[in-house]
This record gives structure tokens, C-alpha cells and sequence, in this order.
């Protein structure tokens, strides 16, 4: 069977753009962008953790703390844009340029976004720079033929492609 977007949920991070709705509460309603510190403050109820969790788990967390000042409330909390998770692909490609990391992500998936290789662009040697300093080396002519599968890792936040 295939995969869901709900098999992934969400997971808030830093500079996440919010919204929490909250029925008959709009003194509690509101947009907020999540702080370095993962936190976001709402009126009466104060700071509230929303980093590493879900949209899902912070309303629960919101209603918890409400329930004081309305009865059986309703939240919502919604994400308006995506700005803790992105990654950079340079280089000889269609499409160079940031890319949100919405979802799980394979660096093949990741290329087939990224519009097409240049004509002179070399796919066999491709360079994946993560965050903490180490390299991956990934041949897309292996992978789209089949070969090699394990290469084809998961995109983690921050990692810069470079295509030459």
C-alpha cells in the first residue's frame, strides 16, 4: 500500500510560521512564528513548548491549558509555512535552489524535483554536504537503473547537493 501523508505527520520546528484557532476563543486565537527556542507564547496561557511535536499534539496541549477559561474548547492548530526544514541543491541542474522538506524525502525524489540535470553536468558524481560536516557520494545513473540502492538515503535538513 502506499504511504499517506498521515503516515508522516508533521513535526514542528524553529521558524515555523502557526496559526491556533480556537472556537469562541479568539482571545487565545492567533499566528505565531515558533522561536529559536521552540517556544510560542499565547495570551493568559503564556510559553508553550511546539517544537518537535505535532500540530495535532500542541492543540492538545492548548486545550489542556484553556479548559480553565472556556468549557470542552475546540483547537486547531494549522501550519501556515514551512521554514525549519529545507535543503540546498547546487550546481549543474534545471532547478538549483532551496527546497522545503516537507516529507520524508530520498535524494532521488529530491533530484527528480530539482527539474533535470544541464547537459554537462556530470550525474555520476554527485556530492551530498550534511549539516555536521560529513559527505555522501551518490551516482543517479546506479540508482535509476536499479543498482546501488543504498545510496539513495534519506535528505536530512540542511544538506546541500552539488552537482558539477
Amino acid at each position: 500500500k502506499g504511504l499517506s501523508i498521515d503516515d508522516h505527520p508533521y513535526i514542528l520546528g524553529a521558524e515555523d510560521m502557526i496559526s491556533v484557532a480556537v472556537y469562541n476563543g479568539t482571545e487565545f486565537s492567533g499566528s505565531h512564528m515558533i522561536r529559536p527556542d521552540g517556544k510560542i507564547t499565547i495570551n493568559f496561557i503564556g510559553e508553550l513548548m511546539a517544537l518537535g511535536v505535532t500540530p495535532m499534539e500542541l492543540s492538545e496541549t492548548i486545550k489542556e491549558k484553556i479548559k480553565k477559561y472556556i468549557v470542552d474548547p475546540e483547537v486547531t492548530v494549522s501550519v501556515n509555512a514551512i521554514n525549519s526544514k529545507k535543503f540546498y541543491i547546487q550546481g549543474e541542474i534545471n532547478k538549483p535552489g532551496t527546497y522545503a522538506l516537507l516529507i520524508p524525502t530520498k535524494i532521488l525524489e529530491a533530484l527528480v524535483n530539482a527539474g533535470g540535470f544541464r547537459d554537462f553536468s556530470n550525474p555520476k558524481k554527485i556530492v551530498i554536504m550534511h549539516v555536521d560536516g560529513s559527505r555522501d557520494n551518490f551516482n543517479y545513473k546506479e540508482v535509476i537503473a536499479g543498482k546501488k540502492m543504498e545510496q539513495n538515503i534519506f535528505v536530512r535538513p540542511g544538506d546541500i547537493f552539488l552537482i558539477k
